[in-house]
């Protein structure tokens, strides 16, 4: 199992209190899967840079999680269907930091 960091941005026209709901719905595969979420961390509403789908607003949701490669493909498929669901974004933390480093070095080195 990987660890990945999974950005949702969420449709503005969803009630805060159903927010969680329409999460849990989603994570449901992964939690059958053998998957664990460490943690789910709701931004709240926030001002999009560019308008998506005609909206200004949206609700910003990160999850953290430990699942594998084909759960996340699909739990990822599954939210690009969602209509409440407007982007997602899925990466994985340690790729990052060492991409990050070794970008760091480079840049030392010249």
């Amino acid at each position: 199992m990987r660890s990945y960091e999974i950005m949702v941005i969420l449709d503005p026209e969803i009630d805060d209190r159903q927010i969680e709901g329409v999460i849990d719905d989603h994570l449901k595969p992964v939690t059958k899967a053998g998957g664990t979420i460490t943690n789910i961390d709701i931004w709240g509403r926030r001002r999009l840079a560019y308008e998506i789908k005609k909206k200004s607003e949206a609700t910003y949701v990160v999850i953290n999680l430990d699942a594998e490669s084909d759960v996340i493909k699909e739990l990822d498929r599954r939210m690009s269907i969602d209509e409440k669901v407007l982007r997602t974004k899925v990466i994985r933390p340690e790729l990052h930091a060492k991409k990050a480093k070794k970008i760091a070095g480079t840049k030392k080195a010249a």
